[in-house]
C-alpha cells in the first residue's frame, strides 16, 4: 500500500526525541506558551512600528492562554459575548473589538455599557447601535467592517471580493461612517479583512498594500481620517505537505513602504498564526486493527476533539495534518496505517494511510499543527465521549 505524505512537523518539536507530558491522561491538547511568545516577539521585530498587534481569540480562547497573551498583544478580537466576557476579564474594554455578523441586541448593549468597539457588519446593524446607545444615554464605539472589492489571492477562507455576509461594501462605507458620526457615535475606524489561511507572502504583500489604498481612498470619501485601520490578519501556517511558512520579515518591510499613504494607526489581527503550531493533539492507541490488508490505529479521540484534522473544518480535499508516534519521533517507519477515533462515523479519520514507526496499544499519537481550531471548534458533544484536557505549559511571569 503507498503511503500517503503530511504535513510538516513544527520546527520547535522536531529535534525532540519524544515528547513530553506523555504521562498526561490523554486525549489532550497541550498548548506551549514560549512558542507563542516567540512568535509575537518575531512580528513585533517584522512589522513597522505603528502597526499594533492584535489577537483573535476565536482561534483559540482558553483562559489561561487569554491571561497569558493578554500582556504581550496590543488587543483583543472577539466574535460574541461570550469571548467578550472572556477577554474583559484580561484585558481594559479599550483595546477590544467586537466583529462579526448577526450581533443581537443584547450583545451590542453589552458591548456599548463596557466599552468596547463594535466593528459594524451592516447599515442596519449600525442603526441598531445607535438606537440602543440612545437608549442607554451612552455614546457608541463602532468601526465599520469593509467588505473590500478584492480578495486574498491563495488563502484558505476567502472573506472578499464577492457578496459576504462579513462587512459593508467597499463604495457604502464612507456613507455610513458620517451618518454613524452624525448619529453621535465615536468612530473608531475600519476594519478589513480580505481572507484567511493564506501562505503566499507576496500575496499576503498585495493585499495589504489593496487595503491601505482602500483605507486611504475611504477616508477622503468621509473626508475624516479613520483613527485605526485592522488590516486583518490571514497568514497561514504550514499544515499540509509542501506547504512553505510564511516570510513575516518581507511582509512587515514592503508594509513599512505603504504606510505613508494615509495618516493613522494599524493594525494586524492574528490568531491561527500565533498559536497554530504552539499546540498538539495527543491522542493514545486503544485498538490495533488489520481489515483487508490495512492496518488502523483506533484512538482514544478524534473528529468530536480534532475535527479540523479530519479534513471536516473548510478544507476541500482531505490531506493529512503533521503527525507521529510521540515516544519515537526520531525512530524510522515501519509500517503504513491509518488512524482513526472512536466515534461511529467514516468521518473520524485522523491520518490517512501514513508511514509511521509501529504504535502499539498504550502508546501516544500526537497531531500537530494543533493550536488553532482545535477543541473550541470541534463537536465535542457528539456521541456523549468525555472532552479533551487542555493544558498550557510555559507560561511567562503574567500567567
Amino acid at each position: 500500500m503507498n503511503p500517503k505524505a503530511f504535513g510538516p512537523i513544527p520546527p520547535e518539536f522536531r529535534t525532540l526525541d519524544t515528547l513530553p507530558w506523555l504521562a498526561e491522561a490523554t486525549p489532550a491538547y497541550v498548548y506551549d506558551f514560549g512558542i507563542v511568545a516567540t512568535r509575537i516577539a518575531r512580528l513585533r521585530a517584522a512589522l513597522p512600528r505603528q502597526v499594533a498587534v492584535h489577537y483573535a481569540i476565536k482561534a483559540n480562547p482558553l483562559p489561561a492562554l487569554l491571561k497569558a497573551i493578554a500582556p504581550l498583544v496590543d488587543g483583543l478580537d472577539v466574535a460574541s459575548a461570550g469571548e467578550m466576557d472572556k477577554a474583559l476579564d484580561v484585558m481594559a474594554a479599550g483595546a477590544i473589538s467586537f466583529a462579526g455578523p448577526g450581533k443581537r441586541d443584547a450583545e451590542i448593549e453589552l458591548a456599548i455599557r463596557a466599552g468596547v468597539t463594535l466593528n459594524v457588519e451592516s447599515e442596519s446593524e449600525g442603526q441598531r447601535a445607535l438606537a440602543i446607545a440612545g437608549m442607554l444615554g451612552m455614546r457608541p464605539k463602532l468601526a465599520v467592517r469593509v467588505n473590500p472589492d478584492f480578495e486574498l489571492r491563495g488563502s484558505g477562507m476567502k472573506m472578499g471580493g464577492r457578496a459576504s455576509p462579513f462587512g459593508v461594501e467597499a463604495q457604502h462605507v464612507a456613507g455610513l461612517v458620517k451618518r454613524l458620526i452624525i448619529g453621535g457615535a465615536e468612530w473608531r475606524g475600519l476594519h478589513i479583512f480580505a481572507g484567511s489561511q493564506s501562505l503566499d507572502t507576496q500575496a499576503v504583500i498585495e493585499t495589504q498594500a489593496a487595503t491601505v489604498a482602500l483605507a486611504a481612498r475611504i477616508a477622503e470619501e468621509a473626508r475624516r481620517a479613520p483613527p485605526l485601520v485592522n488590516l486583518g490578519g490571514g497568514f497561514g501556517i504550514p499544515y499540509f505537505p509542501g506547504d512553505v511558512a510564511l516570510d513575516v520579515e518581507a511582509i512587515g518591510a514592503a508594509l513599512a513602504g505603504e504606510l505613508g499613504k494615509l495618516d493613522t494607526k494599524y493594525a494586524i489581527e492574528l490568531g491561527r498564526w500565533l498559536v497554530g503550531e504552539a499546540g498538539v493533539y495527543l491522542a493514545r492507541v486503544i485498538d490495533r486493527k488489520v481489515s483487508q490488508g490495512e492496518t488502523f490505529l483506533i484512538l482514544d479521540g478524534g473528529l468530536n476533539h480534532h475535527l479540523a484534522a479530519t479534513g471536516n473544518f473548510g478544507t476541500v480535499v482531505r490531506r493529512n495534518y503533521p503527525v507521529a508516534v510521540a515516544h519515537r519521533m526520531q525512530d524510522p517507519a515501519e509500517e503504513v496505517v491509518t488512524i482513526v477515533g472512536p466515534l461511529c462515523t467514516p468521518l473520524d479519520r485522523l491520518a490517512d494511510r501514513v508511514s509511521l514507526p509501529r504504535a502499539n496499544v498504550g502508546d501516544v499519537i500526537a497531531i500537530f499543527a494543533s493550536g488553532a481550531y482545535g477543541a473550541s471548534a470541534s463537536p465535542s458533544g457528539f456521541l456523549g465521549h468525555p472532552p479533551a484536557r487542555e493544558l498550557l505549559i510555559g507560561r511567562s511571569d503574567h500567567a
